[in-house]
């Protein structure tokens, strides 16, 4: 009776066909699954999202910006080296002039060990026991005082040039050292010019037709903003003169664009001629130019001289505020400086943007502003 119960228990605990089935099924189920996803293809990286329009134009304006930057470096490097050029030729002549002079000096203490070796020496002791004349013999003896006296001058000339010549040289190696770093220094720059502007170039190049259309529709759409703001400005302007001249008695105030200085007008005549001339960085005119070399030549029409970089002339002449603005000011652009425009008034300058743009008329809050000064 145990025994019946034992195997019927075993009976009953044992799975039964239709619970065989379903572990077989599942089991399957389960080796199909990994084997699915054993031999499925890795997933694909999430490709980054494209920038937008605003984006991309940031990212260009910034570029830009940068090469301006680089281009003020050559600038002010390229002006350095110009000058230490026209130093090193200087020196270099210098140093060949005292050369000629020791040279000269050489030929005549040999023309002295020539005559001293033809006559066998100075003997003056001899020759005064064997001279039959006592006078001819002072004489002989003062002419060979003279000449002795000329002998010792030429050799004190000789070491005079020989040392001033050895300085000379010594001058003209150093400052001929000097160039060749400044050389380097503008190749470095140069380079760095040449690679935010190939940059630049090659982002606008990756955008289709369309992309470069909304592109330039977001710059007009910018500059017109900044117009309005100058406008803005402007107005402003008039009316702090117009207030500043009825306090003062009511004389009339100067209107906006013209100019009380003969030499701002000339200044502002010279960039006016040159609109449309395209932006070359490192162009100092007359066919193109660059921002400070636009400044600097429109000054120097008006018989300013101004130096060659943004950095340099924004500590020319007068500092004055936005609001006390004159045509003929000179308006810097950015935090670092970097950028440089002529006022003409009503808010507006003449300036050469970058590269790929020409000198034109634009609004002066297109740009932020950092100050500005009075040449003259």
């Amino acid at each position: 009776m145990a025994t019946h119960r034992k195997a019927r228990t075993a009976l009953l605990s044992a799975p039964g066909p239709r619970a065989a089935v379903g572990i077989t099924t599942a089991a399957l189920a389960t080796v199909t699954l990994l084997g699915e996803s054993a031999s499925a293809a890795p997933a694909q990286p999430a490709k980054p999202a494209q920038p937008s329009i605003a984006e991309v134009k940031a990212k260009v304006d910034a570029l830009m910006h940068q090469a301006e930057v680089a281009t003020e470096h050559y600038n002010g490097t390229k002006e350095l080296t110009d000058q230490q050029n026209t130093k090193v030729n200087k020196l270099l002549a210098q140093a060949a002039q005292k050369t000629e002079q020791l040279n000269a000096s050489r030929r005549v203490l040999g023309q002295y060990a020539a005559a001293q070796y033809r006559s066998g020496g100075d003997d003056s002791t001899s020759r005064y026991l064997l001279s039959p004349d006592a006078q001819a013999l002072l004489d002989q003896a003062h002419l060979s005082d003279v000449m002795s006296q000329r002998q010792k001058s030429a050799v004190e000339s000789y070491r005079v040039q020989q040392a001033a010549a050895t300085q000379q040289r010594i001058e003209a190696a150093k400052s001929l050292a000097t160039l060749t770093t400044q050389q380097a220094q503008l190749r470095t720059a140069k380079a760095t010019v040449q690679t935010k502007l190939s940059e630049a170039q090659k982002l606008l190049n990756s955008l289709t037709a369309q992309e470069k259309a909304r592109l330039a529709a977001l710059a007009a759409k910018q500059e017109a903003e900044a117009k309005k703001r100058a406008a803005a400005l402007a107005a402003k302007e008039k009316a702090a003169r117009e207030a500043a001249a009825k306090k003062a008695g009511g004389t009339t105030p100067t209107a906006p664009g013209s100019s009380s200085s003969s030499k701002a007008a000339t200044a502002i005549a010279f960039a006016r001629q040159q609109i449309g001339k395209p932006y070359v960085w490192g162009a100092t005119g007359p066919s193109s130019y660059d921002c400070s070399g636009l400044t600097q030549a429109a000054w120097r029409a008006a018989g300013i001289d101004l130096p060659r970089t943004t950095w340099d002339q924004v500590k020319v002449g007068t500092r004055v505020s936005t609001s006390d603005l004159q045509p003929g000011d000179l308006i810097f652009f950015y935090s670092d400086i970097s950028h440089v425009g002529l006022y003409i008034g009503d808010g507006m300058m003449i300036h050469a943007p970058h590269t790929g743009t020409v000198v034109k008329i634009a609004p002066i809050t297109e740009m932020p502003i950092y100050g500005a000064v009075r040449p003259a």
